[in-house]
């Protein structure tokens, strides 16, 4: 199985590393996808590729919640090393626009968000969305690159039907993220699940946060996958075998993995 979002560079993970990593060796988990998410948390998640004897695979973005007011400066940051690393990235992620903790900011997540999709377009990466309570201006900004070759997932899928809908019709380069919230019963979101194309789910942790059923309330981790296959494969009443075996294709795929050297 690939993560293909997992924060392993938070500090809630520095005394038990190893042992964490052999845990998710143990149920099965092959590679993990790191998503940046500013300035600030570059040189951790770059030392944690060079730490970790799991393949790790490094994002760049500046993600919503972090844009502040200097926002611009992070941005500089990142761009030049966009510029320097982007043969060894899979993404720019984790980008996006959230509105649960803070409206105000909106206009400059907004600019940011369109400056990494650019990114994308312009050094061939796929893109990681976030997206928080804001579905309907996330897609007016997505509706002016429909007609290029932006492709990218998004990151912890938790959107109801019509949404699905939506990004299948205009954007249907795009992947779903699906996390611990599948196990969470009163989600919703094994409905919506079950009308995702087999070729365009992945599987994440969000690690440390959002763990699945039966480890709510405690630290989320890489481990923790196998529960999240194992919801899919009872959802969609096929082989746990099988689930594994299209979500690792398709993360192969999105993200060139094949091409790329952890």
């Amino acid at each position: 199985m690939i993560d293909t979002h997992c924060h392993l560079y938070d500090p809630c993970f520095k005394e038990d590393f190893d042992a964490l990593i052999a845990r998710a060796r143990e149920n099965g988990v092959e590679k993990i996808l790191l998503p940046n998410i500013d300035q600030a948390s570059w040189d951790s998640l770059l030392d944690l590729i060079q730490k970790s004897n799991l393949p790790c695979y490094p994002m760049l973005g500046l993600h919503p919640c972090y844009v502040t007011e200097h926002y611009e400066k992070e941005l500089l940051f990142l761009r030049i090393e966009l510029e320097r690393r982007n043969s060894a990235l899979v993404a720019i992620g984790e980008i996006g626009l959230d509105l649960y903790w803070d409206k105000s900011r909106l206009s400059d997540q907004i600019k940011a968000l369109k400056q990494q999709l650019d990114w994308a377009l312009e050094f061939h990466l796929p893109v990681a969305l976030h997206v928080r309570d804001a579905f309907d201006p996330l897609f007016e900004v997505l509706a002016d690159y429909r007609d290029t070759h932006l492709r990218g997932v998004f990151h912890c899928f938790t959107g109801e039907e019509h949404q699905l809908n939506h990004i299948l019709q205009y954007h249907p380069s795009f992947y779903f993220g699906i996390g611990g919230v599948i196990t969470y019963k009163k989600s919703g979101l094994a409905e919506v699940v079950k009308r995702i194309p087999l070729n365009r789910m992945l599987l994440e942790t969000d690690a440390p946060y959002l763990p699945p059923a039966p480890h709510r309330g405690k630290r989320n981790e890489p481990s923790f996958l196998i529960h999240i296959a194992d919801r899919i494969s009872d959802v969609l009443e096929i082989p746990i075998e099988r689930v594994k075996k299209f979500t690792s294709e398709n993360a192969e795929r999105l993200f060139n993995l094949n091409s790329q050297t952890s």
